[in-house]
This record gives C-alpha cells, sequence and structure tokens, in this order.
C-alpha cells in the first residue's frame, strides 16, 4: 500500500498499521519490523518509529488493531446468531481465524517468547469489554461469569489450536476441525443456558 501522499496522523497510523498486518500474514511475526512496515508504506523508518515509539510498540499496537477488529466483528456475528440469521459456529471460526490464518497466535507467542507481555493486555482487556456488552449482567452475576468462563475457553482453545493444533490434532488421529467442534458445543451449551435464564 503507498501513501505517499501527506497523511493527518491518524491516517498514517492507520496505515501502517495495515501494512504491519499484512506483514504478520505474509512473513510471521518476526517479519513485522519498522523497517519492513516503512517501506511498506513508502516511509521512513523515523516516520514509523514517531507513531509507535519501538518495534515492541508498533507490536503493541497491531496486537489491538487485530483484537479491535475481530471483536467487532464477533460482536456482529453474534447479534446474528442472536437475531436467527447467524450461527454460533461463525463466531467459533472468526475467533480461530484470527489467532490461525490472521497471525493473532504466532503475534501472542512471539511476544510472550521476547518478554513483551505487557502488549497483550490490549487483547484481555478488548476481549473483556467485548464480553460484557455482549452478555450484560442484567440477569444475574453468575450469568456473567459463565460468559467470561466461556470466553476464557474459546480464546484459550483458539490459540492453542493456532499454535499447535495442526501437528497435535494429526498425533491424536483426530479431524483438523475438533477444536472447532468444541468450541461451537461450547457457545451452543452458553446460549442455551442464557435463553433458559431469561424465561
Amino acid at each position: 500500500m503507498s501513501i505517499s501522499k501527506r497523511l493527518p496522523p491518524a491516517e498514517s497510523r492507520l496505515a501502517a498499521l495495515q501494512a504491519a498486518r499484512a506483514l504478520l500474514i505474509e512473513a510471521g511475526p518476526q517479519g513485522v519490523t519498522l523497517k519492513a512496515v516503512a517501506a511498506r508504506i513508502e516511509r521512513t523508518h523515523a516516520n514509523v518509529l514517531h507513531h509507535f515509539g519501538s518495534a515492541a510498540g508498533l507490536h503493541q499496537a497491531l496486537a489491538e488493531h487485530l483484537t479491535e477488529g475481530v471483536c467487532r466483528a464477533i460482536g456482529e456475528a453474534v447479534a446474528a446468531t442472536r437475531a436467527g440469521i447467524g450461527r454460533p459456529r461463525d463466531v467459533v471460526d472468526l475467533i480461530f481465524d484470527s489467532f490461525g490464518k490472521e497471525g493473532g497466535g504466532a503475534l501472542a507467542g512471539w511476544m510472550l517468547a521476547s518478554g513483551n507481555e505487557d502488549a497483550l493486555d490490549p487483547i484481555v482487556d478488548t476481549i473483556h469489554q467485548l464480553v460484557d456488552e455482549l452478555f450484560p449482567s442484567e440477569h444475574a452475576h453468575a450469568e456473567a461469569g459463565a460468559m467470561h468462563e466461556v470466553t476464557l475457553a474459546l480464546v484459550l482453545l483458539a490459540l492453542g489450536d493456532s499454535l499447535i493444533g495442526d501437528r497435535l490434532a494429526g498425533s491424536l488421529r483426530l479431524d483438523r476441525s475438533t477444536a472447532r467442534d468444541q468450541a461451537e458445543a461450547l457457545v451452543h451449551a452458553a446460549l442455551a443456558r442464557q435463553l433458559a435464564g431469561g424465561d
């Protein structure tokens, strides 16, 4: 993506994040460098450094950017499911794809290995906020707690699947979709409990 013309700071930063996301998918986390992002958007290293402060800052901003986009999509999928025009599997696939083919799992693992654990805070905070918005504790705190438990299980399943799912499923002679199937069953059960509680 070229942004050779001068852009406002917010648009320039967004272009850098979009370029970083593309590099993450193409080359993995190690390919997301200030220099590579700068080259992708035809800016100087100093320009990209100005927006993020450091390579670690770029990775943290990318993690937050990815999570916000995924959470928006998950929110829409959950709303569609509630309205009867979507399926719980759509929600599961979005979460698994965000950690898998979108590179979120590899980025999270790489940041942890690099000692940049704080960079995961935006991911945790954004997912927590999404769950609170989608499943407000209007019925009872127990219901909200149950949804947090389901969210924890879904994210851990998706993260683990992105890192070792292919090899582990193969080793256990299980279908590659087994983890997604298990996650879908969790969502079905959670929605059923919510409907029963609302009666």
